[in-house]
């Protein structure tokens, strides 16, 4: 099966068609993968997407706005497939087109990573229900053999700690999704230049680092309803006008 486009868009790309030979793991099952420390993995790459509490992490790593980190390390964009502002780790042109936390082969947030990066080589579905399965993806760079259990291997990288973040976006996300393209056949393009600009500040910007970021989430999506519906409000006024001069 695919990884859903949607959720590759918002979630990270992975770069392959999932099949029948990376099934779901279980969460005592043992895996193995091969490393050489090498830092190869880091560099060129162009789908490291960040989640909204990805970006709460880093800023908080970094003690700086969320706004601040976006603008300085990320690229932004509406995506194809899910119709919804995204954020993307954007490579270092001045350091060989290397992720702009990479310094000597290592990653300098490596305690904030983003979760695509903390999962590797494992990698992460959750469905609409918000179930939430783990596979392995193809690893081809050889080096040092390394096995885990999964359970332990989230608990390493925090990642089941972060797991009902992780969820609570992607069905934040999809629920999202489900209106955008709505939202792109009613506005005009400035004002859904607007949305967009609301909705990034929704979900990636409006935070305080020093409150947790779930309540802060549903607060800011609370706000966007409102500005949805001002800017609701303006385009049945300038249709209206429009017409009315037509």
């Amino acid at each position: 099966m695919k990884l859903k486009d949607s959720q590759v868009d918002l979630c990270g790309a992975v770069g392959f068609t999932r099949d029948g030979a990376m099934p779901d793991l279980t969460q005592d099952q043992l895996f193995s993968f091969a490393c050489k420390g090498c830092g190869d993995c880091c560099r060129g790459r162009e789908d490291i997407v960040l989640s909204g509490y990805d970006l709460y992490q880093i800023a908080k790593r970094l003690n700086l706005p969320p706004r601040i980190v976006a603008s300085s390390f990320c690229r932004s964009y509406v995506g194809k497939e899910s119709l919804l502002p995204v954020l993307r780790l954007a490579p270092r042109k001045d350091a060989g087109n290397n992720c702009p936390f990479l310094y000597q082969n290592r990653c300098s947030i490596h305690d904030a990573k983003p979760l695509a990066c903390a999962l590797y080589p494992l990698a992460q579905e959750i469905s609409a229900e918000g179930r939430v399965s783990y596979f392995l993806q193809p690893v081809n760079c050889g080096g040092k053999v390394f096995h885990a259990r999964v359970r332990d291997y989230l608990a390493l990288y925090s990642i089941d700690a972060r797991e009902s973040e992780d969820v609570t976006w992607a069905l934040t996300c999809m629920k999202l999704e489900r209106r955008a393209e709505q939202w792109q056949a009613s506005f005009e393009p400035v004002l859904l230049r607007r949305l967009y600009q609301k909705l990034t500040d929704a979900l990636y910007c409006s935070y305080e680092l020093e409150k947790p970021f779930r309540a802060q989430l549903e607060g800011n999506l609370a706000w966007f309803e409102e500005q949805l519906k001002r800017l609701e409000q303006m385009q049945i006024h300038r249709s209206t006008i429009k017409k009315t001069d037509g």
